[in-house]
């Protein structure tokens, strides 16, 4: 029996439009504008130990993942949390997105895992939950795995990012530079993807040209989608600027992703469909989400999207939109 036995859960995170806001030299600053969707479905890790040289073993319980990225937390919270250290550490990670598609997986488990220590050293829920965010931010940025996915699920359900940067960070662990908003109505979405691994993230946001591409269009985007209220009422703009987005970047006609997007529009057209939900690119991922027109929407559609979506040889995924972290 472990003498250490810890758990940390957390979903998946949506991009559909940003900006590569990495100017400063601080990981803490760094990050991104935009807005996306935080999901249910995501990453849940188990870590248990014994007292013995710090080290880690990670198992993958479903689809396989990075160990480099769980090693990263690891030492990260090594200084910041002396009770982490003089462990002998595994972690049991269960994965329920495809990885490398655009779902924010490796922000995802990155939270979950810094959760898990934390929590099976007894350290108290909040403050395990906000340092979690902390040390999760800096990890993604060093392994540029990700930019806002992290302050994105600081804020959960449908958010916008309106500052870059960690939502966490200090001694205290009080709000960082990052600030984000949302809210949900638990909108039903499916997920779909083409079998075979996307492109890293680290291919777009630090290639120059990508970089001036993708913020010139994400800050065009967030000109109006910054503006008044955020809330249900704004689901339309959100779905108007995601589309938007994709065409001026570019990216919707990089690695084929315009054909992925005709070949769910056709799937959704063959369910009769067209006229009630919307299909968004995923950034950056190879992947798609369809959305109901109508956030209050209860999902009565998903079944027949799914299977429609298999016969043009794409895999879907039912889930919705996540609570409020």
């Amino acid at each position: 029996m472990p003498r250490y036995l810890g758990r940390g859960r957390c979903g998946g995170h949506i991009t559909l439009l940003f900006t590569v806001s990495d100017e400063s030299e601080d990981h803490i600053r760094q990050g991104s504008l935009g807005a996306g969707l935080c999901v249910d479905d995501g990453v849940e890790v188990v870590a248990y130990g014994e007292d013995g040289e710090l080290g880690l073993t990670v198992t993958f319980e479903s689809t396989e993942g990075d160990s480099e990225l769980y090693e990263a937390v690891l030492d990260a919270l090594v200084t910041e949390v002396p009770q982490v250290s003089g462990i002998a550490w595994g972690v049991s990670v269960t994965i329920s997105l495809p990885t490398a598609q655009g779902f924010g997986v490796s922000a995802s488990g990155a939270i979950a895992s810094a959760m898990a220590f934390q929590r099976a050293v007894g350290l108290p829920y909040e403050e395990s939950l906000r340092r979690a965010y902390s040390v999760a931010h800096r990890v993604e940025r060093l392994r540029s795995t990700g930019l806002g996915d992290v302050t994105a699920l600081a804020a959960g359900g449908v958010e916008r990012r309106l500052e870059a940067g960690s939502p966490y960070h200090g001694s205290e662990l009080l709000n960082g530079p990052g600030r984000a908003e949302g809210w949900s109505l638990a909108t039903p979405l499916v997920l779909a993807w083409r079998q075979g691994s996307g492109k890293h993230t680290s291919v777009y946001i630090d290639n120059p040209d990508w970089k001036r591409a993708i913020s010139e269009a994400g800050l065009r985007q967030m000109e109006s989608l910054s503006q008044g209220d955020w809330g249900p009422e704004r689901w339309g703009d959100l779905i108007q600027s995601a589309g938007a987005f994709s065409r001026e970047s570019g990216l919707i006609d990089d690695s084929s992703r315009n054909e992925l997007v005709n070949m769910a529009a056709g799937a959704v057209a063959s369910a009769g469909l067209d006229e009630e939900v919307e299909v968004m690119l995923c950034m950056l991922g190879e992947s798609i989400v369809i959305a109901p027109a109508d956030p209050a929407d209860q999902g009565e559609w998903v079944e027949s999207v799914i299977a429609e979506l298999e016969k043009v040889g794409l895999k879907g995924l039912e889930t919705k939109v996540c609570n409020l972290s």
